[in-house]
């Protein structure tokens, strides 16, 4: 099995970024396996001296089969970087695997991850592979450690030239969509939330690639692999963070096992119990409850 490289996106939390890549120098496969280093450039000049600090600490990384080091000159923002950079990897690689600077990987993270891609790479109703799961209750009958959603999940995940290459950035068909009642509620099946997100991406309210990726799933009638226990944990709440902060209603539970194969679901189809969880994780109450805890700076 080749192994798909690993696309690290950093900013200035040189904390987070040293715990993210201690977690991943755990992996089994690691040393196997390429990572590139993307670091984006200082909004403001301020930011420059913590960015090096990161730059400085990822120079000297040992672990891994080959390190690449892209530093940014300008800001980019982590939606244009992201989409920089794994379009860079990907065209060269054809597979990826994608991780932000404050995401705590188990050491088996990068044999789900591999295994998943090589497993699914021909089965074209998969978009992507989540190494996150949200907190769900698994019926004690289910044979198989990953389901499939249909939502995707920014907090480390991979996926393939082929899929990547079918997104449309600007979203044309959003002027569609936008007043179609019955195709948002069915982009809601993944929770109330996505349509709103897309909303807002689209009126330059937020500035995100994953609800843009999201769409482009949901519009292909693709799904998102996500495991059953999960392989990842982000890290990213507290006053550091740029686009989370203090209460985390997502914590998850990290796969504590040495299991190293996987059993995967052959027939790509949502369970009903996926459906029934998302629905409700992120029903518009719990995501009040979530608001106003992160405004009252709750834990």
């Amino acid at each position: 099995m080749k192994l798909a490289p690993i696309c690290l996106f950093t900013y200035k939390r040189l904390d987070c970024t040293l715990q993210t890549l201690e977690a991943l120098q755990k992996n089994k496969l690691a040393a196997e396996s390429q990572l590139y280093i993307f670091s984006d450039g200082p909004k403001k000049p301020e930011d420059l001296e913590a960015i090096q600090k990161v730059r400085d600490f990822t120079a000297q990384l040992t672990g891994f089969k080959a390190l690449i080091h892209v530093h940014r000159t300008e800001n980019k923002g982590l939606a244009n970087s992201i989409i920089s950079g794994v379009s860079q990897v990907i065209a060269e690689h054809r597979r990826v695997i994608v991780l932000e600077d404050d995401l705590i990987t188990t050491p088996n993270f990068l044999a789900f991850m591999n295994q998943a891609l090589e497993f699914y790479a021909d089965k074209p109703k998969v978009f992507s592979i989540a190494g996150y799961t949200i907190p769900i209750q698994i019926p004690q009958t289910y044979p198989y450690d990953i389901y499939a959603c249909p939502r995707h999940n920014p907090w480390g995940w991979a996926s393939w030239q082929d899929r990547w290459e079918t997104v449309d950035w600007e979203v044309k068909a959003y002027e569609q969509f936008k007043d179609n009642p019955e195709q948002r509620a069915k982009f809601n099946k993944g929770g109330s939330d996505l349509a709103t997100m897309l909303d807002k991406q689209m009126s330059e309210k937020l500035d995100s690639w994953a609800i843009r990726w999201g769409f482009q799933q949901f519009l292909n009638g693709q799904v998102s692999m996500h495991p059953a226990v999960s392989k990842v944990r982000n890290i990213g709440f507290g006053p550091e963070a740029t686009h989370t902060k203090f209460y985390d209603r997502y914590r998850s539970e990290l796969d504590q096992s040495e299991k190293t194969n996987f059993d995967f679901l052959p027939i790509v189809e949502v369970p009903d119990f996926v459906y029934k969880t998302y629905q409700d994780k992120y029903s518009l109450r719990k995501r009040f409850i979530g608001r106003l805890k992160h405004y009252l700076g709750l834990p």
